[in-house]
């Protein structure tokens, strides 16, 4: 236990560190808190450092991936409390194709390079198809936790362009599960042929449970209980059914974030329990939690493997795919529902976000023996530049810190329905 506390203080204090110095830079906390775990991790520490770096065993890893898991259940249920439904209906044709999009071109990306990849850095035996839905998912998946923490860190999560960028993000996510399931079925993975059957009918049924039963319950909730104060014990109860929502989903083979974001979206629109769920709960989850989270996305990362100039090339190769696809996809989209180019490439800025949720998808792939640890290292670059492009493209931009853009989204979005 002694080691373990050493080792999250070693890791707080160096990710708090370089979250700071990135946020005096331009980019978002959660890039300083990545490059922290890398500094930790083999490509820095494990280099120079060895005999050091190997105080980091499975067991802290286990440890941290534990704990920041919940924190990040419950940053995601904060983010689905505070979802606008006003908001929400009124962009969704522009999140439903936009998602559609932002997913089909970085398939179709995927696709045009599978084979040349599959050639050079796949494992022996690795069929086409496989391969193709695993690099396709892999080029197609959003972070939807850091892009929740961008938007909240610009002051985006409540405008328009933030509420689109979440609803986006969120369908992309789901679909790139279900497809995960479905590569892993291909591999004889997860249960066979019935699984991915299965995990869609779950998830149909929970989705019909969560909005049809709870939600109206909570909003019949609201008028009997709006003047009651948020006691410690009934804080427990929330708490205790976000963590049982989580745990629906994670039966179901999707993630536990999507069931912690669904059961924030069918809380109860009361304001003064908003505020003091979030007053109460956002230190803890920001100082300690998240940073553990995203630090182990560093901490996971083998820089020392793209050794040569080829290496980069492809690396580089890959990543112009990815951004392109994914972008693209989002910009056209949007672009389609009358929306202008600012706030499209916008759009396409924030979807085109990704961190630990890509890499627990390259982790399955990696474990499951689709990707070589070149190819997975390759992906993992491509990740977190990715991520790095979104603050200064939004800069570029001129996207304001809490403010919407020029060409307002829901003026756009009216314009185009009444047209």
């Amino acid at each position: 236990m002694t080691l373990l506390l050493l080792q999250m203080s070693v890791v707080l204090l160096v990710t708090l560190t370089c979250g700071w110095l990135a946020r005096k830079m331009g980019q978002t906390r959660v890039i300083g808190e990545i490059v922290g775990g890398i500094l930790i991790g083999p490509s820095v520490l494990g280099r120079y450092f060895p005999s050091v770096a190997h105080s980091f065993t499975p067991h802290s890893f286990a440890a941290f991936e534990n704990l920041s898991t919940v924190g990040l259940i419950l940053y995601l249920f904060l983010i689905g409390m505070e979802l606008d439904y006003a908001q929400l209906y009124k962009q969704r044709s522009t999140a439903v194709l936009a998602s559609a999009m932002s997913i089909l071109l970085p398939f179709a990306s995927a696709a045009l390079l599978a084979h040349s990849l599959r050639i050079r850095f796949a494992p022996h035996g690795i069929g086409s198809m496989p391969f193709v839905l695993f690099l396709g998912i892999s080029m197609s998946i959003t972070a939807f936790p850091v892009l929740a923490r961008i938007l909240e860190e610009r002051r985006l999560q409540s405008t328009s362009l933030g509420t689109t960028a979440i609803l986006c993000a969120a369908v992309d996510d789901v679909v790139a599960w279900l497809l995960l399931a479905f590569a892993l079925t291909l591999l004889g993975k997860e249960g066979g042929s019935a699984s991915l059957g299965i995990r869609m009918a779950g998830l149909v049924g929970y989705l019909l449970f969560m909005l049809g039963v709870v939600r109206p319950l909570a909003n019949l909730a609201v008028k009997r209980y709006k003047s009651t104060k948020l006691s410690l014990e009934l804080l427990g109860v929330v708490v205790a059914c976000v963590l049982l929502s989580a745990a629906a989903t994670d039966v179901l083979g999707i993630h536990p974030l999507f069931g912690a974001f669904l059961a924030g979206v069918c809380f109860p629109r009361i304001p003064r329990w908003q505020e003091e769920i979030r007053d109460r709960s956002d230190m803890l989850i920001a100082v300690l939690l998240l940073p553990l989270f995203f630090a182990l996305t560093g901490m996971r990362t083998r820089l020392d493997l793209l050794n040569g100039a080829r290496m980069w090339w492809w690396a580089g190769l890959v990543l112009v795919a990815a951004v392109a696809g994914k972008m693209g996809g989002a910009i056209i989209a949007a672009r389609w529902n009358g929306q202008s180019w600012r706030d499209a490439g916008a759009l396409g800025a924030l979807l085109n976000t990704r961190g630990l949720v890509e890499l627990i998808v390259l982790n399955i792939a990696y474990n499951a023996g689709v990707f070589s640890p070149t190819l997975f290292t390759m992906l993992v670059v491509m990740a977190l530049v990715t991520t790095m492009l979104t603050s200064p493209i939004l800069k570029l931009l001129k996207i304001q810190d809490g403010h919407e853009t020029t060409g307002d989204l829901v003026d756009a979005q009216a314009k185009h329905s009444a047209a």
